[in-house]
């Protein structure tokens, strides 16, 4: 058994932070005419900004390395004001609980509960049976518009995804530290997902399977042969974020993860 202690919550928070500097890098490079990747760290946590569009604007693992003053929180402030967005702020239940009290004082409410999920990566997955009429297989560069295309389709829930959501998917692609997967159903592309490596943890991500492909293994199929990448490769841990209680979390859960924790997302309110 592993203990949720405080060193393990800084490992998941540190492996999160980290897949979306490379993303906030990745997506900085598709978009040059933007203002540049933010990532700074401020007390052991990060603050990670990306230009328009980017899913990628918060503060995370802050508080795991002891209290945050004002001025702090300031800097904090400041780097979301000079980016011209509203302050998320992700805080884990291991956090200082004066952190907590600070983001009240100044006025931040909650915005949504989100669930960080694990599971070792020993032993194999020898009770997991993958779906027969399932293949994946990683997705080099020649797959790029491919595996954007799938993956844009699954979260659109259409054929013709909007450049928005075509742009939020190439950068999951194009992270430095990720490894995108294609499942194929019968030699059409049915959906895909990464894995972002860090310091041996691996975290899965940007999971989607296009609609007419949906109930058939194809997610399932995804989460394994990532599982079975990451232990080749040395991983100890696996890691997922989902909205809490969410088809995805379930889906994870019956995969052998387990919730770790429930960080709260909090924002401030513009005055």
């Amino acid at each position: 058994m592993t203990s949720i202690d405080l060193a393990f919550a800084r490992r998941l928070e540190a492996t999160h932070a980290w897949r979306c500097i490379h993303y906030a890098d990745a997506w900085a490079r598709l978009h040059p005419q933007q203002a540049p990747a933010v990532a700074r760290e401020i007390r052991g946590g990060w603050v990670i900004l990306s230009g328009p569009g980017s899913p990628v604007h918060n503060a995370r693992g802050l508080g795991l390395h002891g209290p945050l003053n004002e001025a702090d929180l300031e800097t904090i402030e400041r780097l979301f004001r000079e980016a011209r967005l509203t302050p998320h702020i992700d805080v884990c239940p291991l956090a200082e609980p004066s952190f907590v009290q600070l983001l009240a004082q100044h006025g931040y409410v909650l915005l949504e509960f989100q669930s960080m999920l694990w599971r070792n990566l020993a032993p194999p997955d020898e009770n997991l049976l993958v779906p027969e009429d399932v293949q994946v297989r990683p997705a080099g560069p020649e797959l790029a518009e491919v595996w954007i295309r799938t993956t844009a389709q699954g979260f659109s829930a259409g054929d013709n995804p909007a450049q928005d959501a075509l742009d939020i998917m190439a950068a999951n692609f194009h992270a430095v530290n990720g490894a995108p997967f294609l499942a194929w159903w019968q030699g059409e592309p049915a959906g895909g997902g990464g894995m972002y490596v860090h310091e041996g943890a691996m975290e899965l991500g940007g999971d989607s399977t296009r609609p007419a492909f949906r109930r058939r293994g194809v997610e399932t199929a995804l989460i394994l042969a990532r599982l079975a990448a990451a232990r080749e490769m040395g991983c100890d841990l696996a890691m997922a974020t989902t909205t809490a209680g969410s088809a995805s979390q379930r889906n994870a859960e019956r995969l052998g993860f387990r919730l770790a924790y429930t960080k709260a997302i909090l924002s401030k309110p513009d005055p």
